[in-house]
């Protein structure tokens, strides 16, 4: 993020724009470039249903209930992330990111329920 932000940070100073008038978040939108804001909003949503993601996997370590569809959904949710996030910061195809963010979200699912029905069950 700050390889993008800082030097677009730079600029705007040049082009005598007063960052420190743009000190919160919400004062930030339109003003830089749309590739700099890309970066910032993925670094965003690392924050957010990933750590749905890190508590889930560290429940099924702590029960001892690893197995390989949790494996798989495991590996499938950390690809399919990182895919969206490259997608995000590339070329940032709505259509592709929003299948990307749902097939995530489904492997992320698939590990969440298991738990949820093993918790549930005698």
């Amino acid at each position: 993020m700050y390889l993008t932000r800082i030097p677009a940070a730079k600029q705007l100073e040049t082009e005598g724009v007063v960052l420190q008038q743009l000190s919160h978040p919400s004062q930030l939108g339109g003003v830089f470039p749309s590739h700099v804001e890309r970066v910032a909003d993925n670094y965003n949503h690392l924050w957010e249903q990933p750590t749905l993601f890190y508590a889930v996997v560290m429940v099924i370590w702590a029960l001892d209930h690893t197995d390989p569809m949790h494996l798989y959904s495991a590996w499938a949710y950390c690809g399919l992330r990182f895919a969206h996030s490259l997608v995000q910061v590339t070329i940032n195809h709505v259509w592709l990111r929003f299948t990307l963010f749902i097939v995530s979200w489904a492997a992320l699912a698939i590990m969440l329920l298991r738990e949820v029905f093993s918790a549930l069950s005698p």
